[in-house]
């Protein structure tokens, strides 16, 4: 990729961030602006927002490097993330508009009159957002590190203080408008170098070839392994080495590796031929890195329980999207529980058109970039397939817009995960000032997973953003489904859910991150804990909400009526009699109704 044009196109990105994001500080003046844009977004431009906050680093890098790497069973996490909008639609959308909220915290206060399901949703909110903030970080490394060669630390950071800046202008007003434009960035990112890749593979000889196993070098190929890995070969294969393989350096000389296993290590150059076969990784427990067949699902990939892994997958990406606390926020913008279920159904069409697009980079990239599945950066694949297939100044040009999309994707994401867990900790960690403390409160909640991510190492970005969501939906799926559709729930009962299923799956996730179970069904129930976590939170909520009866809410009658009545509508040319809404919102401490 040319790096001139890739530092403008990223450079105008962040511009644009910084401009739209300014228009806040003329605008945002109340707590309800800051918050939930005075609710007073129109449907479209909100799906836009949402799909552009929604569509993050892992849609627009690390679906398209799963499937380049594992193959079709990894298209389950596109379609989840997609039809998880459609739950969201059923169960939640306009309930959860019409509880007049400000946060998932507020929800849980207003709905169970407690203020320690209030703490431990506050808690469960700042855990998911700085989880679900950790590949936005390293997607931002991978992407400024590829198209300005500087060190991947060094994204993370500069995304971070953009995000801090554009979310303390305005709040949430001003970050409506710059992800509704992100969003259209993102889709003209992908969509535009599609059409010009689809034409170069049409007139390839071998288009076929992408699901050929092994996958093969199209040409000569040099590759650099930039940490140690350990790769299998099942054929006898010819390159030429310079650096570190098996323990005995090598100087630019032909080797044969024989079958078996080898150790390479950081920093060594192979040059392979044409047709060679490449690599296959493994893990550091001697699983395979790939699927045995990539056009096969559950095929005997990674993983030592492929259907439990692709269930654990369905029920994080079906669930969990309902259970996001900067994808939740933005439904309290709306001005009705109509315009809630409209925009829904507008972001399942946004978001869906979107999804169509990743999978098709992953089985270019399978094809063109073979050599990103042996150093395993495969989620460079959407990055770099420009300039493998198009080339010249057409390919950089092109490489420069998906640069531009790339940088869209984790700055509206990153916004609107900083906006969220932002709002809880000026809300209940700062709450003397009230929206005084709005904008103190961004640096803590941008600082923290920029520590962790540069203390973690690199985990592949969906993967990442997978276990954000099995926390989601082990806390926030059962707390407002019920919450929404049950009377019977208590206070009791949903602190209790919330440890249980939300507590146990932030556990389960930290230590997968740790890694100190690598094999077997221990480490496949901990990697993917939402099979057992979700209906771990249902059942604790309903168990020890039946066990408590006498403690159910005396306004319960009263909110759920609220909840499930639609709205008074307004006369033409006078504004809507209060709802009850908006009384219990003005209900709320006069700190948090102060100007900043």
């Amino acid at each position: 990729m040319n790096q001139t044009y890739g530092i403008v196109a990223v450079s105008a990105a962040i511009v644009a961030t910084l401009v739209i994001g300014s228009t806040g500080l003329r605008i945002s003046r109340t707590t309800s602006d800051f918050y939930v844009a005075s609710r007073t977004v129109p449907p479209y431009l909100n799906a836009m927002a949402v799909s552009g906050e929604y569509l993050s680093a892992a849609s627009f890098l690390g679906i398209a490097g799963l499937v380049a790497a594992q193959g079709v069973e990894m298209l389950w996490f596109p379609v989840g993330y997609a039809a998880g909008y459609l739950v969201l639609l059923v169960f939640v959308a306009a309930p959860l508009r019409r509880s007049g909220a400000y946060t998932l915290p507020d929800f849980a206060e207003s709905r169970l009159e407690s203020k320690a399901a209030r703490r431990v949703a506050g808690v469960l909110v700042v855990g998911v957002g700085w989880l679900y903030l950790l590949p936005q970080l390293q997607g931002a490394g991978l992407t400024l590190g590829l198209v300005t060669g500087a060190p991947r630390w060094l994204g993370g950071v500069l995304v971070a203080a953009v995000v801090t800046l554009a979310v303390a202008a305005g709040g949430m007003r001003s970050i409506t408008f710059v992800q509704a434009f992100q969003y259209c960035l993102k889709l003209t990112a992908l969509l535009v170098p599609a059409v010009f890749l689809v034409i170069a593979w049409h007139g390839d000889p071998h288009p076929a070839r992408a699901v050929d196993e092994p996958p093969a070098f199209r040409r000569h190929t040099q590759v650099t392994v930039e940490s140690t890995v350990r790769v299998r070969l099942d054929a006898p294969l010819r390159t030429v080495v310079t650096g570190a393989v098996d323990g005995r350096a090598h100087n630019g000389g032909p080797l044969v590796l024989q079958p078996g296993v080898h150790e390479i290590r950081a920093g060594t150059t192979f040059r392979f031929p044409p047709g060679a076969p490449v690599p296959e990784r493994e893990s550091g427990d001697g699983r395979r890195g790939g699927a045995s067949s990539w056009a096969a699902p559950l095929s005997g990939g990674k993983d030592d329980h492929p259907l439990y892994t692709t269930y654990g997958l369905i029920c994080a990406t079906f669930l969990g999207t309902m259970g996001l606390p900067h994808v939740l926020v933005r439904f309290y913008t709306n001005p009705d529980g109509r315009a809630a279920r409209r925009t829904t159904v507008i972001v399942l069409a946004l978001v869906g058109g979107f999804y169509l697009l990743p999978p098709l980079y992953g089985l270019l990239g399978r094809l063109y970039a073979p050599d990103l599945l042996l150093t395993g950066n495969t989620d460079a694949a959407v990055l770099v397939l420009p300039e493998r297939l198009v080339g010249g100044v057409g390919g950089d040009l092109l490489g420069a817009l998906i640069a531009a999309g790339a940088c869209a994707a984790f700055l509206s994401t990153a916004s609107g995960l900083t906006l969220s867990v932002a709002g809880v900790l000026s809300q209940d960690v700062l709450p003397s000032l009230g929206v005084r403390h709005f904008r103190p409160a961004t640096l803590p909640a941008v600082a923290v997973p920029v520590t962790v991510s540069l203390a973690a190492g690199n985990l592949p970005v969906a993967n990442a953003v997978g276990l954000a969501f099995a926390v989601a939906a082990s806390s926030f799926c059962p707390l407002l489904v019920l919450g929404i559709w049950w009377r019977g729930l208590t206070a009791p009962g949903a602190v209790a859910g919330l440890l249980a299923g939300g507590g146990s799956a932030l556990t389960a996730v930290a230590l997968t991150i740790a890694g100190p179970l690598a094999d077997g069904w221990a480490h496949t129930l901990l990697a993917w804990p939402a099979v057992w976590s979700v209906p771990l939170g249902f059942l604790t909520m309903i168990l020890v909400s039946l066990a408590t009866r006498d403690r159910i809410p005396a306004g319960t009658e009263a909110v759920m009526a609220r909840l499930h009545l639609p709205e008074r509508p307004a006369g033409r040319g006078a504004p809507a009699t209060p709802r009850s809404d908006e009384r219990m919102t003005d209900r709320r401490p006069a700190a948090h109704r102060s100007r900043p």
